[in-house]
C-alpha cells in the first residue's frame, strides 16, 4: 500500500485506534497503523512509531495527509514530546490532526490539555475529542476489570457522581467522519453516551447482566490515589484521583448528541455495551 494520501492512526491496536483503523478501511482511506512494534493490521500499512524515539517519526509521516493522536499513555506531561512530533507533522504536510482527550481536560489544562491548546495554531483543520468515561474501562485488564474479577467490587472516590460513559466504538465513529469528512469540525468535542449513570448504577447493571454480585466500594480521595500510585506515577495518580474527585461533584453529570450528530445513529447504552463485551464477550 502506498503512503500516499493516508491517513496515520497512532496506537493502531488501541481501544479506540484499533477501531478507528477498522473504520477508516471499511470506507476504503489508506491507513498506516503506527504502533511501538509495527503489529500487523489487515488491510492497513504497519509502521513503527514511539512518541520517545523521534527517529520513527519521519517514516511513520511519509505521505501522511490526516493524523489520528492518541497521547503516551501514562504521561502526565504529554506536550513535551507530542509538541516536537506535531511541528515534524505540519512541516511533512500533515493537514488534518484528530486529537484523542478527555472530556475533564479543557483547552490549556492539564496534560493532553496543552496539546489541546495549541492544535488550533498548528492546524487548519483539526478536532479535538473529549470523550466522557469509556465504557471499556470495565472489560479487559483495566483496573476496574481487575477489580471486578478478582473482588467483586468497582472501586472509585466519584461518591454518587453520574457519568455520560461512551462506547468506545462511538469515539472511533467520531474519529473518522473528523478526519475524513469534507469539513474539519474545527472544534472540540464533547462525546457521551446517552445517559448518566453512578458507579452504583454501572454496579446494577453489572450484576443483573451476568448473574455475579458486583458492589461498588466507595474510597476517599486518598486511598484512590494511593492504590493508583502503586502501580503508575504518583503525579499521575493524583490528577486521576482528582478527576474522581470532580465527578463526585457533578462534573461529567451530562449527555451530549454529538455522536448522533456526526455519525447518524445514536449513541449506545452502558446496558447494551455489557451485553456485548461483557456477556457475550464480543465486540461486533
Amino acid at each position: 500500500m502506498s503512503g500516499l494520501d493516508s491517513t496515520l492512526v497512532i496506537g493502531a491496536t488501541g481501544t479506540t485506534g484499533r477501531r478507528v483503523t477498522a473504520g477508516l478501511l471499511a470506507e476504503g482511506h489508506h491507513v498506516k497503523a503506527a504502533g511501538r512494534t509495527a503489529t500487523p493490521v489487515e488491510g492497513a500499512q504497519a509502521v513503527r512509531f514511539d512518541w520517545n524515539e523521534p527517529t520513527t517519526w519521519g517514516d511513520a509521516l511519509y505521505g501522511v495527509e490526516r493524523v489520528y493522536l492518541v497521547p503516551p499513555i501514562g504521561s502526565s506531561d504529554p506536550a513535551t514530546v507530542m509538541l516536537p512530533f506535531l511541528h515534524e507533522a505540519r512541516t511533512a504536510g500533515v493537514r488534518r490532526a484528530v486529537l484523542l482527550s478527555a472530556s475533564a481536560i479543557p483547552a490549556g489544562g492539564p496534560a493532553v490539555g496543552q496539546v489541546h491548546r495549541v492544535l488550533p495554531d498548528l492546524f487548519e483543520q483539526w478536532a479535538v475529542l473529549r470523550p466522557s468515561w469509556f465504557m471499556q474501562n470495565f472489560t479487559g485488564s483495566t483496573p476496574h476489570a481487575r477489580s471486578i474479577r478478582e473482588g467483586g467490587d468497582i472501586r472509585t472516590a466519584s461518591g454518587d457522581g453520574r457519568i455520560g460513559f461512551v462506547d468506545a466504538r462511538d469515539i472511533a465513529a467520531v474519529a473518522v467522519r473528523a478526519l475524513t469528512d469534507a469539513k474539519a469540525p474545527d472544534t472540540d468535542l464533547i462525546l457521551t453516551g446517552p445517559q448518566t449513570l453512578s458507579h452504583d448504577d454501572v454496579a446494577a447493571i453489572l450484576t443483573e447482566a451476568t448473574g455475579r454480585t458486583v458492589v461498588h466500594r466507595h474510597l476517599t480521595f486518598d486511598q484512590l490515589r494511593d492504590r493508583w500510585a502503586a502501580e503508575i506515577p504518583l503525579e499521575f495518580a493524583t490528577m486521576l484521583a482528582a478527576m474522581d474527585r470532580a465527578i463526585a461533584d457533578g462534573a461529567e453529570d451530562r449527555t451530549t448528541d454529538t455522536v448522533e450528530r456526526l455519525t447518524g445513529r445514536p449513541a449506545g447504552t452502558f446496558r447494551a455495551f455489557v451485553e456485548r463485551e461483557v456477556v457475550r464477550g464480543k465486540d461486533v
